[in-house]
C-alpha cells in the first residue's frame, strides 16, 4: 500500500493560492551570513530590533559586529518585550525614526520579530497598529526585513503577520500584509543552544500546536498540508528531549526547522481552537502563550477527533510517530504525555470564570477555522476538560 500523506485526502484538495516564503538560510553558524543577506536585500544601514536578554548574552554584539565589519552602520533597539503592545510598537518606531535606516533586522523570539514587523509598518505607512488589524491594509512599501529567530516556536520568521496586543484590553490583534513577510530568515540552531529549559519547552510546544492545528484547520490545502507534515516530522523527532531538558544539537536543528515549516503551514492556512481558547488565558490571567496553548491542546484535539476528516489526518500523523519509533501511544495520548512531561506550573482554575473566557474565545479569529464549529458552550466544555482532564468533551 502506498504511503498516505495529509494532502492525499480528498477533503483537502481544492482551489488554493499559495503565499510566498522567505529565503531560508539554515545551518550551524548561519548568523555569519547576516551582512551578505543585508546586501542581498539592498540594505546599506540597519535598524536591529532585539531584547535585553539577548543583549546581555552577547548575541546582539555578535550580530552588530558582523554588520559593522562589513561596513554597514547599525542602530540597536534592545527593548522588545514579551507580548508586545501598541505602545511597544510606538516606542520602537520612534527609535527607528531617530536613526535613518533602509533595512530591519529582527533578532530574538516571536516578540522581537513582531515588534520589528510592527515598527516597519508604522515607519513606512504611519498611523497606529490597530489601523492594520486584519490583512492587507498597508498601502505603501515596507523596508526589507531579515528575521533571525533565537527560539524555535512562533514561526514568525516565515509569516506575513505581526501579533500586537491592544493597549488596555490586551486583545491580540493579527495585523497581516504580504509586505510584512521577512525577505530572508536566518535559521542558526547555535543561537538556540543557550535557551533555558522553560523557554525551549514553551516555544517548542507552541510550534507543535502550530503544526497540529494547521494540519486540520478548515483552510488547509495541499501546500499547507505539506508544510504541516514536514513540521510535525521535525518537531516530533525532538520535542520529547527538549521538554526534559536534554536536547542534542540535532534536536535543536529539527526544532528550528520544524517551527519555520509550521509557520509556513499557518501562512498558507490558519490555526484553530487551541489558540482561540489559549489567548484569553494570556489576556486575562497572564498565562505565557506557549503554556496556555499546550494546556488547551489535548482537549481541543479530543473535541476535533470526532470530525471524520480530522480523524483521518490524526491517524496519518499517528502512523508517522509509530513508523519512526517515536512512541507507541495514540497521537492524542502522546501529545498529552509530552505536555505532562514538560513540568509546566499548575494553573489555578479557581481564579477563572470559564464563561467569561469562553465568551472571549468566541471572538478569537483563529477559532473560526477549527474543523468543528466552536460556540461558547463548546469553549466552556473545553476549559472544563483542560482543567479537569477526566471531564467529558462532546
Amino acid at each position: 500500500m502506498p504511503d498516505f500523506t495529509i494532502s492525499d485526502s480528498h477533503s483537502v484538495i481544492g482551489s488554493f493560492a499559495s503565499r510566498p516564503a522567505p529565503k531560508l538560510v539554515f545551518g550551524p553558524g548561519a548568523l555569519r551570513e547576516l551582512a551578505a543577506c543585508v546586501r542581498e536585500v539592498g540594505g546599506t544601514s540597519v535598524f536591529l530590533v532585539t531584547d535585553p536578554g539577548l543583549a546581555r548574552a552577547g548575541y546582539v554584539e555578535r550580530a552588530r559586529a558582523l554588520l559593522v565589519s562589513a561596513g554597514l552602520p547599525v542602530a540597536v533597539f534592545a527593548e522588545s518585550r514579551e507580548n508586545p503592545t501598541e505602545a511597544d510598537a510606538a516606542t520602537c518606531v520612534a527609535a527607528a525614526r531617530a536613526q535613518p535606516c533602509d533595512c530591519f533586522v529582527a533578532l530574538g523570539g516571536g516578540s522581537s520579530l513582531d515588534t520589528a514587523k510592527a515598527a516597519n509598518v508604522l515607519l513606512t505607512n504611519g498611523g497606529v497598529m490597530h489601523d492594520y488589524h486584519g490583512y492587507g491594509k498597508a498601502t505603501k512599501p515596507l523596508l526589507p526585513l531579515i528575521a533571525i529567530p533565537t527560539t524555535a516556536g512562533t514561526g514568525s520568521e516565515t509569516q506575513s503577520y505581526t501579533l500586537i496586543s491592544r493597549d488596555g484590553s490586551h486583545e491580540k490583534m493579527a495585523c497581516g500584509d504580504p509586505k510584512v513577510l521577512p525577505r530572508i530568515a536566518i535559521l542558526d540552531p547555535e543561537l538556540t543552544a543557550s535557551l533555558p529549559r522553560a523557554t525551549a519547552t514553551l516555544s517548542g510546544l507552541d510550534a507543535l500546536a502550530h503544526a497540529l492545528e494547521s494540519a486540520v484547520c478548515t483552510k488547509r490545502n495541499a501546500v499547507s498540508s505539506l508544510y504541516a507534515e514536514a513540521a510535525f516530522r521535525h518537531l516530533s523527532s525532538a520535542i520529547s528531549r527538549v521538554v526534559t531538558g536534554q536536547p542534542t544539537d540535532a534536536d535543536r536543528s529539527h526544532m528550528l526547522l520544524g517551527a519555520a515549516f509550521a509557520g509556513l503551514a499557518i501562512e498558507n492556512s490558519m490555526l484553530g481552537g487551541a489558540h482561540a481558547s489559549a489567548n484569553p488565558l494570556t489576556a486575562r490571567h497572564g498565562v505565557v502563550h506557549g503554556h496556555a496553548v499546550a494546556h488547551m491542546l489535548p482537549a481541543v484535539m479530543q473535541f476535533n477527533s470526532t470530525d471524520p476528516a480530522t480523524a483521518v489526518i490524526y491517524a496519518h500523523l499517528e502512523s508517522l510517530l509509530h513508523a519512526t519509533g517515536t512512541t507507541a501511544l495514540p497521537l492524542i495520548d502522546w501529545v498529552t504525555d509530552i505536555v505532562a512531561r514538560s513540568a509546566l506550573p499548575p494553573l489555578d482554575a479557581a481564579t477563572m470564570d470559564f464563561a467569561v473566557l469562553a465568551d472571549d474565545a468566541t471572538r478569537q479569529w483563529t477559532g473560526k477555522f477549527n474543523p468543528r464549529a466552536l460556540h461558547a458552550a463548546d469553549f466552556v466544555s473545553l476549559y472544563q476538560r483542560a482543567f479537569s482532564p477526566h471531564a467529558a468533551v462532546v
